[in-house]
């Protein structure tokens, strides 16, 4: 005879966590630094830095390079452990990548520089020229407008540093801010050296020449801060998202269709405006220098925004439109 009693349901077998074990060696001597046991498999690598840490606290996360292969490419922070090539029990190599310093702080440095340096110069401050120049000004206007637009540009970059930037890596290694310093201080003094020196000559085609130059100079300053805040808008605060930047509404942005990265586009052009203004050769080197770094840059900008996106624009070069 049946009941009527209701059955009652089955319970639910809970899936069993498999826990990882990891294990991190020194990628140049092969030894063994650290043994995680029982990590989580939806841990990140930047949670496992963080673990490390703890065994070793002379090695604080930023300063860590965690890989799959001693010559291999650094783990990115938000990498879960369980979405690796590993098994459960798995194995890292360990990098130290040396002391670290924020992005922030190394600009803020390497553009306060210039800025300061420029003006001791346009001053004519003791021990630069000779002593019957000091704090005297020149009689050519155009060292005057040279001194604006040089300190507009690194203002400009001092404010974009704090309120417009978003960096995909937040720190950088310190001894780079040495190397970074010594470009950017020492062509200032060499440029500020020569246009505010007494025996200075305006450019040879006078007037025309140097509001030409003004002009290029300042819609290349716009270009540039209108591609930063193009930039700035495509990455939510925090965020390491990468997304392909399309032209807006601005004008200045429509480059887009043709260059990947269109920042160093305005920015050659603003540095090309400043040599045809002050036609001085040091500037022009300068501008040669930045230019080879900036191609540099933006050619391994483009080549990773073809790897990560399938449907990449073609028509894009990386810094030249058609050229380069």
């Amino acid at each position: 005879m049946k009941t009527g009693g209701k059955r009652k349901p089955a319970k639910k077998t809970k899936k069993a966590v498999v826990f990882f074990e990891v294990e991190i060696l020194d990628a140049k001597t092969k030894d063994k630094l650290c043994f995680l046991d029982k990590v989580e498999p939806n841990a990140t690598i930047g949670e496992i830095k963080s673990m490390f840490h703890k065994s070793h606290p002379q090695w604080y996360p930023a300063r860590q390079s965690i890989r799959l292969d001693p010559k291999g490419k650094s783990l990115k922070d938000e990498d879960v452990l369980q979405h690796l090539p590993v098994g459960t029990t798995a194995t890292f190599y360990f990098r130290d990548l040396g002391a670290q310093i924020s992005w922030v702080t190394v600009f803020l440095t390497e553009y306060t520089g210039p800025l300061v340096i420029y003006l001791l110069f346009y001053f004519r401050v003791p021990f630069i020229y000779p002593p019957k120049y000091d704090f005297t000004t020149s009689k050519h206007w155009v060292v005057h407008l040279a001194c604006m637009c040089h300190s507009f540009h690194y203002v400009k970059r001092l404010l974009e540093t704090l309120f417009v930037h978003r960096f995909s890596h937040g720190t950088m290694p310190l001894r780079n801010i040495f190397k970074n310093c010594t470009y950017y201080w020492g062509f200032a003094a060499w440029m500020a050296y020569y246009i505010n020196h007494p025996l200075y000559t305006p450019p040879i085609y006078g007037e025309q020449q140097i509001r030409i130059a003004l002009i290029i100079f300042l819609f290349c300053q716009i270009g540039n801060f209108s591609i930063h805040i193009a930039l700035r808008n495509l990455r939510p605060p925090g965020s390491k998202t990468r997304k392909i930047p399309y032209p807006t509404k601005n004008p200045f942005t429509w480059i887009f269709l043709l260059v990947s990265c269109p920042n160093y586009t305005y920015e050659l052009g603003s540095w090309l405006g400043f040599t045809l203004m002050t036609q001085c050769l040091p500037v022009a080197f300068f501008t040669l220098v930045g230019f080879i770094q900036m191609t540099v840059w933006a050619k391994g900008k483009h080549r990773s925004y073809l790897k990560e996106f399938r449907d990449y624009p073609p028509l894009r070069s990386p810094i030249l439109p058609f050229i380069l």
